[in-house]
C-alpha cells in the first residue's frame, strides 16, 4: 500500500508537471536525476514513467530513454478530429441522459470556472481534470462505454496537455468559456443536435489556435 501511494503521488507530480509545461516537451527523463530530486528509490518511479507512457505523455526512445512527448502537428489534427467527432457524439447521447440535477451540476462548473476567469482578468482559462472538467462531464454523462473509455482514459492526459497550451492564448481563454455557455445552453434546450454542432464548432476552434502554437514548437 505504502508503494503504492507513492506511485501514485509521483505519478500525480510528475503528470501535473508535464501537463503545464514544467517539464518541457521532448524532455529526457532521467531516472538516476529524478529519483535523486524526489527522494525516491527507482521502482515506484518506473511504474509511474510507465503510467505516464500508457497516457501518450511519455515515450521511449532507443538510446535516449523516456522522455516527454513534443507537439507534432500530425498527432494534434488526428487527435482533434476524433475529438470533434467523438464528442459531438457525446452530445447527441448526453442530452437525452442528464437529469435536470446533472445539467445544474455543469452549469455549476461553468459558473466556477467564470469565476476563475475574472479573477485571472480573461487571460487564463481554468485547466482542471476529472468532474471539474467540462468536456469530461459530458462524455461520461453520454454512457458509451467506449467513447468514455477512449476520451476519458486511453487520449485524456495528452489532449489536456495540448489544451493547456492554448489556455492562456490571447483571446481564446473569454471564446472557450463562451462556447462551453452555448454548448450548455443547448444541452438545457435537450437540443442534442445543436449541442453537437455547437461542439464541433467549438473544437475546431481550438484546433485552430494549437496548429498556430505548433508551427514554431519543437518536433
Amino acid at each position: 500500500m505504502e508503494a503504492r501511494t507513492q506511485t501514485d503521488r509521483i505519478y500525480q507530480q510528475l503528470l501535473d508537471a508535464i501537463i503545464q509545461g514544467q517539464i518541457a516537451p521532448l524532455s529526457r527523463l532521467r531516472e538516476s536525476d529524478l529519483a535523486h530530486d524526489l527522494g525516491i528509490s527507482r521502482g515506484p518511479l518506473r511504474e509511474a514513467l510507465a503510467r505516464l507512457e500508457s497516457r501518450k505523455l511519455v515515450r521511449k526512445v532507443p538510446h535516449v530513454g523516456a522522455q516527454v512527448v513534443g507537439f507534432e502537428r500530425a498527432e494534434l489534427i488526428e487527435l482533434y478530429q476524433i475529438r470533434e467527432n467523438l464528442e459531438a457524439l457525446a452530445c447527441e447521447l448526453a442530452v437525452d441522459r442528464m437529469s435536470d440535477a446533472d445539467l445544474d451540476e455543469l452549469g455549476a462548473v461553468l459558473e466556477r470556472h467564470a469565476r476563475y476567469l475574472d479573477d485571472q482578468d480573461g487571460q487564463f482559462y481554468i485547466q482542471q481534470d476529472g468532474d471539474l472538467d467540462f468536456h469530461f462531464k459530458i462524455i461520461q454523462a453520454s454512457g458509451n462505454r467506449w467513447l468514455i473509455s477512449l476520451l476519458c482514459d486511453e487520449l485524456y492526459q495528452r489532449v489536456r496537455m495540448f489544451r493547456y497550451q492554448s489556455a492562456h492564448h490571447r483571446r481564446r481563454p473569454r471564446q472557450a468559456l463562451e462556447e462551453h455557455q452555448r454548448i450548455y445552453e443547448a444541452l438545457r434546450q435537450r437540443d442534442g443536435e445543436l449541442a453537437a454542432l455547437l461542439m464541433k464548432r467549438h473544437i475546431r476552434s481550438a484546433r485552430a489556435v494549437l496548429e498556430q502554437l505548433t508551427e514554431e514548437a519543437p518536433q
